[in-house]
């Protein structure tokens, strides 16, 4: 069996190695092994599998792990297999349902709860699936503690670990998990502020946000046109959503809405439009964010975090306000460790994930459409004003469909073509190669001054890949 964990959890087509029930159950059993055992959980004594000292001292209580998804089919297949490889190690499992990703992070810190799981493979099409993992903080797992999950599982070593009686784990449902988050996300924006006025335009991708999210804005005040909240287990990501923000924006025109809002479909980005119908990308968000923030004497250090993929236009732009970018490796969980590392408020990526870590362990695209309307309402400005500052340079992409995995850097005639690229560019602009972590794709970007030329050696670059991995 191959490798499980890929840059944002354990993902693929649903039913289909690794993400099949057997594997599911067997990642549950290793999960509540890995709590009792106390590498989530620190100093934790040796005691039977899945139960856990009670603070203080004295007596002991059952592990528990929290299970939220998306609207997938595949989910309910999922859930149960995690929760019967979870109960059968003796920790207990609380159902929560539909909810983003980021809910799962708050409802586990909310609930006390050992360990968060969301089945969801994010902006993929409904056949895929996948499953992230989050800490009792609300953050994602370290690439060390996955190790031991998938090592666990692949050795097969906990088979013949088998709690018996009162020691096996026991699953229930609660149903006011949308209440809890409603309310939390509500208490983000400034209680001396509304949304009265505003009329969003919301794509949902009839994803996991397709209740809370219209309920959010509305109960706020604005005037909410709601898109894609008919979710029927295949059509999640169908033409709508994130990865496709012309859809959303189209609303935006013909409702005369001041913002659109598209969510994908696990909640935990979004791509905006402005009122005349112009896509606002992530490092835009970025960056009109991080200008206010640092107005408002809220950004940490002034410095913000992004990774290879977001625009160099950005950071010059941010370098001219006196605000310092950094890189991190592209996947949202390694802005949010050199976020916790170095004491960041901002971060994010350009594909919209956007993470304000004084209100979110983890990307939020509800937050991050809320966090741009407080910047519209206290500056009086339109979303077209604010982005207005944020100026990008050209920039290309080509996703290579791959048939088998090498590294690239091993592909002679691959990097033969980057230097070429990066020697016609020189230092006005950036080529970015690698392969995507979640898909079986190769990521070939380029940005410069001049787009004939970047859109040239992207397909150069592309071409090479493809005469050897495609």
């Amino acid at each position: 069996m191959g490798k499980l964990f890929g840059t944002d959890g354990i993902r693929g087509v649903a039913n289909n190695y690794p993400m099949t029930s057997e594997i599911a159950m067997a990642v549950g059993r290793a999960i509540a092994h890995v709590l009792q055992s106390g590498l989530i959980q620190k100093n934790r004594l040796s005691l039977p599998v899945g139960l856990k000292p009670l603070e203080g001292g004295g007596g002991v209580r059952r592990a528990s792990v929290v299970i939220g998804k998306d609207t997938r089919l595949s989910g309910y297949m999922l859930e149960q297999a995690l929760a019967s490889g979870i109960c059968s190690m003796g920790a207990d499992v609380t159902f929560i349902g539909p909810v983003p990703t980021p809910g799962v992070a708050f409802i586990t810190q909310s609930m006390r709860a050992d360990a968060g799981i969301m089945i969801s493979a994010s902006h993929n099409p409904y056949q895929d699936n996948g499953i992230k993992i989050f800490s009792a903080d609300g953050y994602k797992l370290p690439d060390e503690i996955e190790n031991e999950i998938e090592r666990m599982v692949l050795s097969k070593e906990l088979d013949n670990i088998r709690p018996t009686a009162d020691l096996i784990g026991k699953a229930k449902r609660i149903d006011d998990v949308l209440g809890r988050y409603l309310v939390f996300l509500k208490s983000l924006f400034p209680k001396d502020k509304d949304l009265l006025g505003y009329r969003v335009a919301l794509d949902c991708a009839n994803g996991a946000a397709y209740k809370v999210a219209p309920l959010v804005f509305e109960e706020l005040g604005a005037d909410v046109i709601r898109r894609a909240v008919s979710p029927n287990g295949l059509n999640i990501n169908d033409n709508c959503g994130a990865l496709y923000p012309e859809q959303v924006a189209a609303t935006t025109r013909e409702y005369r809405a001041d913002i659109g809002i598209a969510l994908d479909g696990d909640g935990d980005r979004c791509i905006l439009s402005d009122e005349n119908g112009e896509i606002v990308d992530g490092d835009q968000i970025i960056g009109l964010c991080a200008l206010q923030m640092k107005a408002e004497g809220k950004l940490e250090r002034s410095t913000v975090v992004t990774t290879p993929m977001s625009n160099l236009g950005l950071e010059h732009t941010l370098a001219k306000h006196g605000i310092k970018m950094v890189r991190a490796k592209v996947g949202d969980r390694y802005v949010v460790d050199m976020m916790r590392k170095e004491n960041f408020t901002l971060g994010g990526e350009q594909s919209g994930h956007i993470v304000f870590l004084e209100q979110s362990t983890t990307g939020d695209g509800i937050v991050a459409g809320l966090k741009v309307l407080e910047a519209m309402r206290r500056t009086g400005k339109t979303l077209s004003e604010l982005k207005k500052e944020i100026v990008l340079y050209p920039q290309v992409r080509q996703d290579v469909r791959i048939q088998k995995r090498e590294p690239l850097e091993s592909l002679a005639n691959v990097q033969e073509k980057i230097k070429v690229a990066e020697k016609a560019l020189g230092d006005q602009g950036r080529v970015f190669v690698r392969l995507s972590g979640t898909e079986p794709l190769a990521r070939v970007m380029l940005e410069g001054l001049d787009r004939n030329l970047i859109d040239f050696h992207a397909l150069e670059i592309a071409k090479a890949i493809r005469e050897k991995l495609g």
